[in-house]
């Protein structure tokens, strides 16, 4: 045999398939975060209906589709969603966090009496809007909850 023809082991080397754009998959790739399938369950729940969910509805819709998730698992993936800035974690008052996935710079508008919560556009993290900081602090991001009546329950009570 000549020299460069020595026995070489053959290897088999598994290439994923290549996903369209625009799934689930792309952000959660692109933040470099592993994509699970609970973590990816999680997600598209989120994508699929922009209702802010706190973490006991995601896990209610997550179950429905994956019977084996548990709740400390959807809590865990919503950390994780968090860091990775692919979701908005949304306090108001004294309810429980909801989580939101529009990471567009908008506020956020609680009706009183629904309690259904809506995403208002625009950007609501401006110096302006902050008012004046004391000296040496730096703004880096900026909440704005609105309260009220949406048009439903406003139209309801006249």
């Amino acid at each position: 045999m000549p020299p460069a023809m020595t026995k070489v082991k053959s290897r088999t080397v598994f290439v994923p398939p290549r996903r369209g754009r625009g799934t689930v998959d792309d952000p959660l790739s692109a933040s470099g975060v592993r994509f699970t399938p609970q973590r990816r369950q999680v997600y598209e729940v989120l994508l699929s209906k922009r209702d802010h969910p706190t973490a006991e509805e995601v896990y209610l819709r997550a179950k429905s589709r994956m019977p084996e998730i548990s709740l400390a698992t959807v809590y865990n993936c919503l950390d994780t969603l968090v860091r990775a800035s692919l979701v908005k974690q949304v306090n108001l008052n004294r309810t429980a966090a909801r989580f939101c996935p529009n990471m567009n710079h908008h506020s956020h508008f609680h009706c009183d009496q629904c309690a259904e919560v809506f995403d208002i556009d625009g950007d609501a993290g401006t110096r302006r809007t902050a008012g004046r900081l004391p000296r040496g602090f730096k703004l880096r991001h900026l909440e704005m909850s609105l309260h009220g009546l949406c048009p439903t329950c406003a139209a309801k009570r006249q």
